[in-house]
């Protein structure tokens, strides 16, 4: 088997945090199912986990929590792959909501795992940035191969998968696009957009040096962005469950949905704009004898 590695040059969530319950949906198992083309959705009913297939391996994006990784690795299987296929996994962001299994996935697949700049620390610590104090917030810290600049590709068996660095989120938060194939042979663009919620994050004062203005340019560059497919970290970002359901129904592939995305990009930036508002007003009053 030959595997391929481009990087265009070098190679290399919504976050709810534990003191808020978390949703059982999370951890709720659920079967794998095709997405669009050589795209595979195979994690849980709320934490998304992406399998790209291809004739000499597979990519990854993404696990979930700790305790998801044995239902994708499950699910992996149960669609006719070996977790030896697995090839890469693309971290998307360092949270314990989506990065928790890494360590697990790659140690059973042998797989490289990369994620973006920015990324590295919160990875190989299992912590939250800025926020390492909390404890509640750690994850099992997994060795990174390699960071991926902006606009550099993943290149293995035919699919191509585009890092775009939107940070904010986290730091090194990355969006990932890959060319698709609806089934009447349409030609479409997969985006699966790392997030712009604000979550657990302090605006004032900022939870690392620059988030602020990483929100703010990330916003523009992610509606820049082509892509229709629209797929997301969690899955009530792009409603999975009723497009899912809507698979198996004449008509075409309800993942094609440039408008959804649009949505989830204006409604993310409306919330950051407010808790930005609302924490500059409080630190104001604060700062007031």
């Amino acid at each position: 088997m030959t595997r391929t590695v481009c990087l265009a040059g070098v190679l290399i969530a919504l976050l709810a945090a534990p003191t808020v319950a978390q949703t059982p949906a999370w951890s709720t198992p659920t079967k794998p199912f095709k997405v669009i083309d050589n795209t595979y959705y195979v994690s849980t009913q709320g934490i998304a986990s992406y399998l790209i297939a291809t004739p000499e391996g597979d990519i990854l994006i993404d696990v979930g929590l700790p305790q998801n990784a044995a239902l994708v690795e499950a699910n992996i299987k149960s669609l006719g792959r070996r977790l030896t296929d697995v090839k890469f996994i693309l971290a998307s962001h360092g949270h314990f909501d989506h990065a928790g299994g890494l360590a697990k996935l790659k140690a059973d697949t042998g797989a490289v795992v990369v994620a973006g700049i920015g990324e590295r620390y919160a990875l190989q610590k299992g912590v939250y940035v800025g926020s390492e104090s909390d404890k509640q917030l750690d994850f099992p810290p997994v060795t990174l191969d390699g960071e991926i600049a902006d606009g550099q590709v993943i290149s293995l068996g035919g699919a191509h998968l585009t890092a775009h660095l939107t940070p904010g989120h986290t730091k090194g938060c990355t969006t990932w696009t890959w060319p698709v194939k609806d089934a009447d042979g349409s030609a479409h663009t997969a985006i699966y957009f790392c997030s712009g919620s604000v979550a657990a994050n302090r605006l004032v004062p900022e939870q690392y040096p620059g988030i602020v203005a990483d929100y703010r340019a990330t916003f523009p560059k992610a509606r820049a962005l082509q892509g229709d497919v629209f797929l997301a970290p969690h899955t009530e970002f792009f409603e999975m469950e009723a497009k899912r359901a809507k698979l198996a129904k004449p008509g075409p592939n309800p993942f094609i949905d440039r408008a959804g995305y649009l949505k989830l990009l204006n409604d993310q930036q409306a919330a950051f704009e407010s808790a930005l508002a609302a924490a500059q007003a409080k630190a104001k009053n604060q700062a007031m004898p």
